[in-house]
């Protein structure tokens, strides 16, 4: 058995890099994006039967908990300490063994000591809410914030435990299959609100608690189902004292990765409560008036959902689909970095038109998804949000479109330090940048509201994704951004320049909408115009053939 980092053997092909590459982030978009809509069906159901209430804003904070871990324990930390050296053992392997290896210890002892840690986290954390229920004064909004976060509390354990499950799906070369878990969720989670919708017979409270423990049992249930498409590649096993030296090294690496995620995804959660403070604590901070009210959170979190579809389908599925192949290559450099610089390309190919098509569209987007139209709309209660909800979640969204190609280079650079086996870099950036996001955050609330932290998460991104670029280069002794790299990122940026260069005169040749139907025709216009565009405008630049360049 060995302990040392991932070996690196490459396979002998040398098409792996374009070929492997794209049939991977193409699996996993495609299921991604079926995923990514059902999730925004499942967001326009919530928006519109919450509103920009108290209500969405209890309810988005309590969704938003357990994923913090899910984002810190599955995938994150643990996923970029295991998917290595989980890839390295399973290498080493005998083909068609009769018993557990290596690969079937490590994956044995890595899911033992997950459930138990964050079985124990869960425990803790609704023994702490109890306790705060039962100490605080009776309130009705923070109350059904804290009940809210103890149903869906347990959900926590559940989808860390599918994170892995997935990193494993995806070595096994099951990429599809591993982005399935959110389908799933999304049917929960439909279900019950379309339930609530029509029938009416439950009230804004009890449809959250409703929806709340339907999260709860799609976790289990995703667990499930990922271990039973992991039957054929994995045999189970109680016996993983052979696998505690491999496991050794693996928390050696987590520990760092943990500290870097943990920061940013503490700063997630401080962002949450600036949002909650209204609803958690009252209006006035230090006998002043509070900038923000008790509908941020709910306006918040909503508008992260668009920006983070974008995300998701195209940045997340190229640095999930690039990260076991940079692990296979780590001792190879010049392929190393083939892939490495591939990969870049590819999310900023999809991330910077994502960037600028969001801001384009900001408004009618949120209008056509989330908003009420009429007299309605100027209404402070009912379904959907109101014309000011609205407009405050188009300045948010306009804040985060600004990163969003930041935020996919991100992700594939810090799989380039992990698959390196350096867990500690991306953490030393991460805690470097920390007072510049709580500066940015400070100076911008009283400013944009809650917009402001949308601002100050883009800015803080972009400034990670220079010093990340500059540091992997280094490590890897290579340039990223090589000449043909550059030129491709140029091109790629007058391709966006022409889309949104078109994009413009269709919104200034339309009127604004009145009414709903109306919105989502000048939406479906400015997207088929600036999708049309930004695709002819590739094909006249080249961008194909220099994207095909970008690998060896």
């Amino acid at each position: 058995m060995s302990t040392s980092a991932p070996s690196g053997d490459a396979p002998a092909t040398s098409t792996e890099p374009r070929a492997g590459l794209g049939r991977a982030a193409g699996a996993i978009f495609s299921v991604t994006l079926l995923s990514r809509f059902g999730g925004l069906a499942r967001d326009v159901i919530v928006a519109r039967l919450f509103g920009d209430t108290a209500v969405n804003s209890a309810f988005q904070s309590a969704f938003t908990i357990p994923n913090l871990f899910r984002r810190l324990f599955g995938e994150g930390a643990l996923s970029a300490a295991f998917i290595p050296i989980y890839t390295h053992e399973r290498r080493a392997e005998t083909p068609g063994s009769p018993r557990p290896t290596q690969g079937d210890r490590l994956a044995s002892l890595t899911l033992i000591g997950l459930g138990l840690g964050t079985g124990l986290l869960t425990v803790a954390g609704e023994l702490a809410l109890l306790l705060l229920l039962a100490l605080l004064p009776a309130d009705p909004e923070r109350d059904l914030s804290l009940r809210l976060m103890m149903v869906m509390l347990p959900f926590m354990p559940f989808i860390c435990l599918v994170a892995i499950l997935a990193g494993m799906l995806q070595v096994h070369g099951k990429f599809a299959a591993s982005s399935t878990g959110p389908l799933l969720l999304n049917a929960f989670i439909i279900a019950i609100g379309l339930y609530a919708m029509l029938t009416g017979r439950l009230n804004d409270h009890a449809a959250a608690h409703a929806i709340g423990i339907a999260t709860t049992l799609s976790g289990l249930t995703q667990a499930l189902w990922f271990a039973r498409l992991l039957r054929p590649y994995v045999r189970w096993t109680r016996d993983t004292a052979a696998a505690r030296a491999a496991g050794a090294l693996m928390l050696r690496r987590f520990v760092p990765v943990v500290l870097g995620l943990g920061t940013l995804q503490l700063m997630a959660l401080v962002d949450m409560a600036i949002a909650m403070w209204p609803i958690w604590v009252g209006p006035t901070i230090l006998g002043f008036d509070y900038p923000l009210d008790r509908r941020s959170n709910g306006i918040l979190a909503n508008a992260q959902r668009l920006y983070q579809f974008p995300l998701g389908v195209f940045g997340i599925a190229v640095a999930t689909a690039v990260f076991p192949m940079l692990a296979r290559l780590a001792t190879d450099p010049p392929r190393f970095a083939a892939t490495l610089r591939r990969g870049l390309i590819l999310s900023l190919f999809l991330g910077l038109p994502a960037s600028a098509g969001l801001i384009l569209v900001r408004h009618d987007a949120i209008a056509v998804l989330f908003g009420r139209w009429g007299a309605a709309a100027t209404q402070d209660d009912g379904a959907g949000f109101s014309a000011e909800g609205v407009a405050r979640a188009a300045a948010v969204l306009l804040g985060y479109s600004l990163g969003v190609w930041a935020f996919a280079l991100n992700h594939v650079l810090a799989r380039g330090f992990y698959a390196r086996g350096d867990t500690s870099t991306p953490m030393r950036v991460a805690l470097a940048l920390v007072p510049v996001n709580i500066v940015c955050t400070i100076a911008l609330i009283p400013w944009f509201r809650e917009a402001g932290l949308a601002w100050s998460t883009s800015l803080t991104a972009i400034i990670q994704c220079a010093v990340l670029t500059t540091l992997l280069g280094r490590a890897a002794g290579t340039n990223a951004w090589d000449r043909p790299a550059l030129g491709a990122a140029a091109r790629i940026a007058i391709a966006t320049a022409l889309m949104s260069a078109a994009c413009l005169g269709i919104n200034a040749l339309m009127p604004p909408a009145t009414r709903w139907g109306l919105g989502l025709v000048r939406l479906l216009a400015l997207c088929g115009t600036g999708a049309v565009t930004f695709g002819l405008a590739s094909l006249l630049l080249g961008l194909h053939s220099r994207l095909r360049a970008s690998a060896p």
